[in-house]
């Protein structure tokens, strides 16, 4: 017995150490116990377990093996609440989007364009991101001017040969860089401190956020108007501005018409 309670001490405090390092709020949102005898149900009613832990047990499963194959079998026992936990938190997540919007607060950003201003104005608080967003990023250069710029691009749009070819001069542009835009996002999202979220389509929020503003937008942190900020890029930029090759295909005023926003 004195065993036993060692044993489940060390378990308890494995746990601690694991899931909630910083001493603060754990970093997952659920935790499943597995075991093939009643030993998960005594860690859950323990003293010894931490309590912000009990609190996101989200199921206890029997399992019928040791080691990796019961580890397998419990990931397989327990994926419908895995699912389900996933599927709360994405439509609480998308409400919230959807939210800022129908208050018109200003504090939301959709498609491409306006997403990536809110992520180097550093103004993006959690970027939302369809798990199958099919969009690549290209840095393309003109050689006869030296200059370059970021395309992002459809399957469909990467077949265009215009999208490589400068609109003025019909100079072929140079790929000197290509990558998903969310391997990108995922390389890159910490530098502008912000929290990264994957959504599927699954939900009907979901499905809506996907259809209605291309599957990529963010919460921000202070109101932006972003047609006021193309207006003085505009101004800026003057004639010269280069098409970056994704406005029609992500055109953010038209992702709110078609949703009625």
């Amino acid at each position: 017995m004195e065993k036993r309670h060692n044993y489940l001490r060390k378990v308890a405090e494995t746990a601690t150490q694991l899931f909630v390092p910083d001493g603060t709020v754990p970093n997952i949102k659920g935790l499943v116990l597995a075991g093939s005898a009643e030993f998960k149900t005594e860690l859950s009613r323990s003293d010894l377990f931490d309590p912000r832990l009990k609190k996101i047990v989200i199921k206890m499963v029997d399992v019928s093996y040791g080691g990796e194959n019961g580890f397998n079998q419990a990931i397989e026992l327990s994926g419908e609440a895995l699912r389900n936990v996933k599927f709360v938190q994405e439509k609480k997540l998308i409400s919230s989007f959807f939210e800022e919007i129908s208050r018109d607060t200003g504090k939301y950003c959709f498609g491409i364009k306006d997403t990536l201003t809110a992520l180097e104005m550093g103004a993006c608080e959690i970027l939302i991101l369809y798990e199958n967003l099919d969009v690549e990023r290209l840095v393309v250069k003109n050689n006869q001017t030296g200059d370059t710029k970021e395309l992002h691009l459809t399957p469909e749009q990467m077949k265009d040969s215009s999208n490589f070819h400068d609109k003025d001069t019909g100079v072929e542009l140079e790929i000197i860089e290509q990558m998903p835009l969310l391997e990108w996002f995922a390389e890159n999202y910490k530098k502008f401190g912000c929290r990264m979220e994957f959504i599927t389509d699954r939900s009907q929020e979901g499905s809506q956020f996907c259809r209605g503003f291309g599957g990529i937008g963010g919460i921000i942190r202070w109101s932006i108007d972003f047609g006021q900020l193309a207006e003085y890029e505009e101004i800026d930029n003057g004639a010269d501005n280069w098409d970056d090759g994704d406005d029609d295909d992500f055109d953010d005023q038209g992702f709110a018409d078609d949703m009625g926003f």
